[in-house]
């Protein structure tokens, strides 16, 4: 019988797959190094058996101890199964950009999740860095993992992952594609690599608000390339110690945007259903295909599944609020198509001003439009309501009628974009739009910025 003795057994041995619709206008041949197929569904696992295992044989983790690690979600997958079977406890750090999914499956595999702001510096008390390190100083007989830092992380894929692109592409790689985060992986494939053959080139693929680029190009951590960004899994704001800038020949960044389009892509076009930093490897690639040839063997490698990305990559109203979801828009009914399945909510004249208050915070909106025996007879808009109350804090106790704005403009649901836009000025936020069956929608000036964006 063929089978495996524990589910660590089956970290490795992962398939690389032809990318064929994607690369259509890419001269190489393009191969993708799938690490879902490991348990834990990423690429993470070889490095957090490694990271164990050199543990426990130098006695930095000893029987029953607490492994304490700051990850994006896939790390404290792999330490996970690995601590559920050799016996040790495990908490882990992450920061608050990282998805829900992720988080709920560290949960349902036992292990401790600690969520930290993502917007504050590495040395904030707060940030997640600081958070594992005090977790790691307060908690008796534990052990932290420190991915970034940490030596076998590397090892983990010189030793694995390495030799298995080379022996799978029979050693004819030349190119090596991956997105770098705790720099492990490129590190380790890397090395590998260059020792079989000095002239396969090392692309590592950056996002913006990330100091990898310029400092690999100039040698200067420059903190101005350094803000918040969505995508998940690469890019850093330190320089972590497994990132080997000797090793990696190139820097290629990719926007939050193209990093979610791709990741979606990949899963549509492709039938490979990954997370967002594949998203972002395949378009970098794309984006230096002019400098590959029909004789290159790429490798581009896609870290983790697309399973943990169903509530936001994979969420259509998720991608439109970030203006990721390209959408032909050229009517008002194409912007009532984005939120038609909610009803309009509406305020009778005879109301207080308090209740119009209560319902835009309930329902989270600005601009309400004021009926009266079926009819628009009037406007609300949450600027001009809070300045009047400002003034005049008695008026929540009067009828809305008292204070309430001209009506909005109702136009048909053909009715152009650029006819909305004419229409939406400083002082009128917003117009209903009639649709055929009758029914009324609202649409704001943040619709019409969001469409023409």
């Amino acid at each position: 019988m063929k089978i495996y003795n524990n589910i660590l057994e089956t970290i490795g041995d992962t398939p690389l797959v032809k990318i064929n619709k994607l690369t259509k206008d890419v001269k190489a041949l393009v191969l993708a190094k799938i690490e879902t197929t490991n348990p834990g569904n990423s690429v993470k696992d070889r490095m957090a058996l490694q990271m164990i295992d050199d543990a426990e044989a130098d006695g930095r983790l000893q029987p029953g101890g607490t492994i304490i690690e700051g990850t994006s979600g896939n790390t404290g997958m792999g330490l996970a199964l690995v601590a559920l079977l050799r016996g040790y406890k495990l908490i882990c750090v992450l920061s608050d950009k990282q998805s829900k999914e992720k988080m709920d499956i560290l949960r349902a595999v036992g292990a401790e999740v600690h969520v930290c702001p993502t917007n504050v510096a590495p040395e904030d008390p707060r940030s997640y860095y600081s958070v594992s390190k005090s977790l790691a100083a307060e908690t008796p007989n534990s052990w932290y993992v420190n991915q970034y830092d940490n030596p076998s992380n590397a090892k983990a894929h010189y030793l694995t992952t390495g030799p298995e692109i080379w022996e799978q592409t029979d050693g004819k790689i030349t190119h090596f594609v991956v997105g770098v985060g705790t720099g492990g992986t490129v590190s380790g494939v890397g090395k590998y690599l260059k020792e079989k053959n000095p002239n396969i080139k090392i692309w590592g693929i950056d996002t913006y608000g990330s100091v990898f680029k310029k400092y690999h190009e100039t040698g200067i951590f420059d903190e101005n390339e350094i803000y918040p960004y969505i995508t998940e899994g690469i890019g850093e704001d330190i320089l972590p110690k497994n990132v080997d800038f000797k090793v990696i020949d190139k820097f290629e960044k990719v926007t939050d945007k193209d990093a979610a389009v791709y990741q979606r892509r990949l899963a549509k076009e492709e039938g490979i259903f990954v997370g967002n930093s594949a998203g972002s490897a395949i378009k970098g690639l794309l984006q230096l295909k002019d400098e590959l040839t029909e004789d290159d063997v790429v490798v581009v490698l896609f870290h983790d599944h697309g399973s943990r990305y169903v509530g936001k990559m994979f969420n259509d109203d998720w991608m439109r609020d970030r203006g990721f979801l390209d959408e032909d828009i050229t009517t008002a009914g194409d912007l009532v198509a984005k939120h038609g399945d909610l009803p309009l909510i509406t305020l009778f004249g005879e109301e207080l001003v308090s209740h119009a208050i209560d319902k835009m915070r309930k329902h989270y909106i600005s601009q309400i439009p004021v009926v009266k025996d079926g009819k628009f007879v009037g406007s609300l808009d949450d600027s001009k309501v809070y300045q009047l109350l400002i003034d005049e804090p008695g008026l929540r106790d009067t009828p809305i009628s008292s204070i309430m704005q001209e009506p909005f403009p109702i136009v048909k649901a053909d009715a152009t974009i650029e006819e909305l836009s004419k229409l939406i000025t400083k002082d009128m936020t917003a117009v209903l739009v009639e649709l055929p069956n009758g029914q009324h929608h609202i649409v704001t000036r943040h619709d019409l910025i969001s469409a023409i964006a």
